[in-house]
């Protein structure tokens, strides 16, 4: 039987053939992704990542290991230590704090995502949990892997690909890959996890999508 990492990149994998061509991901490998669209993500993720966090933590308290307890807690202490403080920094160059940014509103992806993640991480079963936050960790790196190859001329974005391009988040995520592989699962829960990693997979597009298009609520 193949590894499931196999099978769950044989679902997402297209998915990230369609992130990796995004007029987002390719602006700023060639430096012509507007600011504007660069601030937008950025703000979004000061919403998004306090709840990824919360996901992870959630994925600690659901683990069946000591082992994955100490490893999801472990990530979502660098979530906020890392991510977090990276997210701080970018905005203040565009002159914000974290408290301006909360004052921004988050689009309707992030609530979404987010929503999705902490839902399943709490309530769903541990491989559910696991295959609705795999993705977030693998994609990330997958991107952060691909555009450090190209670099960028612009200063902002080459630091924030050289982040999620660093041997140190490759570590991580392959943390997370070795346990989604020690997982021994029904037909019916690989079915689950297959379907939570097809769902955040979709989501991470649609993210990059909205900081494209600097998405807002239609009314209201």
């Amino acid at each position: 039987m193949s590894r499931l990492r196999d099978d769950v990149w044989q679902v997402v994998g297209g998915v990230y053939d369609q992130i990796l061509a995004h007029p987002f991901l390719s602006g700023l490998t060639d430096g012509s992704l507007p600011r504007e669209a660069f601030r937008h993500y950025v703000v979004q993720e000061a919403h998004f990542l306090p709840d990824y966090a919360r996901a992870q933590a959630a994925c600690a308290a659901r683990s069946p290991e000591p082992s994955s307890v100490q490893s999801f807690a472990r990530d979502a202490a660098m979530t906020v230590e890392v991510e977090h403080s990276l997210v701080v920094e970018l905005l203040a160059a565009f002159g914000l704090d974290e408290a301006d940014a909360r004052k921004l509103p988050a689009a309707p992806t992030t609530v979404g995502y987010a929503s999705y993640l902490v839902r399943s991480c709490s309530l769903g079963t541990f491989p559910e949990a696991l295959g609705a936050i795999v993705p977030c960790y693998w994609i990330y790196a997958r991107v952060g892997e691909a555009l450090l190859q190209r670099s960028s001329p612009d200063p902002l974005y080459a630091w924030w690909i050289e982040t999620y391009g660093a041997e140190s988040y490759q570590e991580t995520v392959a943390g997370a890959l070795d346990l989604l592989d020690g997982l021994v699962l029904s037909a019916d829960d690989r079915e689950r996890l297959l379907d939570r990693a097809l769902t955040t997979a979709r989501f991470e597009w649609m993210y990059w999508e909205a900081a494209w298009r600097r998405e807002g609520w239609p009314c209201g």
